[in-house]
């Protein structure tokens, strides 16, 4: 890593979801080298994207949604996150191995997931979560992360149909994808 440089990964909202929002993630890199970032790297099509630049977050984010409307046509959000913050919030999880292992056993596909967000969600979005919640699932809230624990399937569960309610944009990601993405930026580190 370059001195003055911080890693970023950038989770883009909607991108290869259902036929829509196509972008190849050859020609994601190619836009994002166009505007200054080094060292682009990305994993898997769903749109996560790490990076180094000088730049503060802020900036960094409106520069990739503008470079990304201009060079492919779609609006979007992108919700970013320092290497440091995403080390965190692996690193923490509220919920216990036992917890995570009993919903494992009954969820079809993956069980245990984390809604990121641009900013925290106001109180009225965090009451609204809660009253939709059927309580066959659990999450969370940290800041501006929300942890999701699902049962039966993250794609039926009202919990992740409701996540709108929380009044902010929010992009989720599996388990497996945020252990992934913080692996990349480890490595990038070296």
């Amino acid at each position: 890593m370059e001195s003055g440089k911080t890693i970023y990964v950038a989770l883009l909202r909607g991108i290869n979801v259902g036929g829509k929002n196509k972008i190849k993630m050859a020609e994601l890199r190619t836009a994002l080298e166009n505007i200054g970032l080094s060292r682009v790297k990305t994993y898997i099509q769903s749109g996560n994207v790490l990076f180094e630049s000088q730049e503060d977050e802020a900036s960094v984010r409106q520069q990739i949604e503008r470079e990304i409307a201009s060079v492919f046509g779609i609006t979007l959000t992108v919700i970013m996150r320092t290497a440091e913050e995403m080390e965190h919030i692996v690193s923490h999880c509220p919920f216990s191995a036992e917890l995570i292992a009993d919903a494992a056993a009954s969820c079809v596909g993956e069980s245990l997931y984390v809604a990121l967000l641009p900013e925290s969600p106001p109180s009225s979005g965090i009451e609204k979560l809660a009253a939709a919640n059927n309580g066959n699932d659990e999450y969370h809230i940290s800041g501006r992360d929300v942890y999701l624990l699902f049962r039966h399937s993250v794609r039926d569960a009202k919990l992740s149909t409701n996540l709108q309610k929380l009044g902010v944009q929010v992009t989720v990601r599996n388990w497996n994808t945020m252990n992934k993405l913080v692996e990349m930026a480890k490595e990038m580190r070296q």
